[in-house]
């Protein structure tokens, strides 16, 4: 039957339309044969990562697929909630997801381990859970204890699942995975509870809500710090281990929030870490927190000679693909223009001239 207006629904919109790409990212992840001595990654959206090895090892990180705030509501924020906690906001947070999906998780078919950084919902996320889970049998789920319990609340087998804190160290066929601390104070302000109070009370232990990762892979060390603020401890791991590139969670924060790490300690933190580049994430997604990822650069420009930085900032964008040490060099990606194949063939316009 040919489309009319009349028989056009909404749930015929929906599937037509989204994910916005299609299966186009997971194929050329799929077709992607990474070469020795080298490492690929794509960016997902938010902190959301998918890392290969030159051995084929497929490793899916923090890839979130739901979405922010849908209504108005009532104009108030969830009781209990960590900003709420945070600051004292009554408000309705305006979140909404910026960033369109350039990954159909249900057409995911190679992942070797799905890994989580913390507890929070746009990392940790019950579509990409289900998606690994029912097309990849043998994928491992890694992540703090907390997040492992979310996993097994949703119905993940625990035979899957890896509880990992700061130090254990996982091998997912050739690549190693090294859990770290992690500094997200936000999670730690994060109870669902909005019948308890946190004043004057403990923290909870952040080795069991969330942890940062590195991931060594035989083309270079990929360091995630899924939502960590900026900490002297990053110190302390560029000094343990070798960094090549690192990931960090930069935002521009509003007024009376600290959640998002600032241009001045992406700095900080690749200086702190001895990585070789350092890569901004999470400024994508949300509205209220947006930021201009090209005043890390203009920061880097103005102090690297002074301060003799020995990294290069990289600004990404979502859905591209970023191969160390290849593009090691590079200050910011662009897609793949196309078009590199004209007059290839006789091109058909009325006159010469016409163009």
């Amino acid at each position: 039957m040919a489309n009319t207006v009349d028989n056009i629904s909404k749930e015929d919109w929906i599937l037509n339309t989204f994910p916005e790409w299609g299966t186009y990212l997971n194929e050329e992840i799929e077709e992607t044969e990474v070469k020795d001595g080298t490492v690929s990654m794509w960016w997902l959206g938010c902190t959301g990562i998918w890392l290969k090895s030159a051995a084929g090892t497929n490793i899916l990180c923090d890839l979130w697929c739901g979405t922010g705030k849908r209504s108005h509501g009532n104009g108030q924020m969830k009781k209990g909630h960590q900003m709420m906690r945070m600051s004292g906001v009554q408000k309705m947070q305006p979140n909404l997801r910026t960033q369109p999906f350039v990954i159909d998780p249900f057409e995911i078919k190679k992942v070797d381990a799905l890994v989580v950084t913390h507890i929070h919902s746009d990392h940790l996320d019950i579509n990409t859970a289900a998606a690994v889970h029912q097309n990849c049998p043998t994928a491992k789920f890694i992540g703090p204890k907390e997040v492992v319990a979310t996993w097994l609340k949703w119905g993940i087998p625990e035979e899957k699942t890896i509880i990992v804190k700061p130090g254990d160290e996982v091998q997912v066929k050739d690549i190693k995975i090294v859990a770290l601390e992690a500094f997200d104070r936000t999670a730690l302000v994060t109870c669902e509870d909005p019948a308890v109070s946190l004043k004057g009370k403990l923290p909870q232990d952040m080795d069991q809500i969330a942890v940062n990762y590195l991931f060594e892979t035989s083309g270079g060390n990929i360091y995630h710090a899924g939502d960590s603020h900026y900490s002297n401890m990053f110190a302390k791991h560029g000094n343990e281990h070798t960094i090549d590139v690192c990931l960090g969670a930069y935002g521009e924060n509003p007024r009376g929030i600290t959640d998002k790490v600032t241009s001045v300690d992406m700095l900080r933190m690749a200086e702190s870490l001895n990585a070789k580049v350092v890569i901004p994430v999470h400024y994508d997604i949300w509205a209220n927190f947006m930021a201009d990822p090209k005043e890390i650069t203009e920061l880097w420009q103005f102090k690297k000679d002074r301060l003799k930085y020995q990294f290069k900032p990289f600004i990404w964008q979502v859905g591209g693909k970023f191969t160390y040490p290849t593009d090691k060099d590079d200050l910011e990606f662009n897609f793949y223009r196309g078009f590199d194949d004209a007059f290839s063939i006789e091109n058909d316009t009325p006159f010469p001239s016409f163009l």
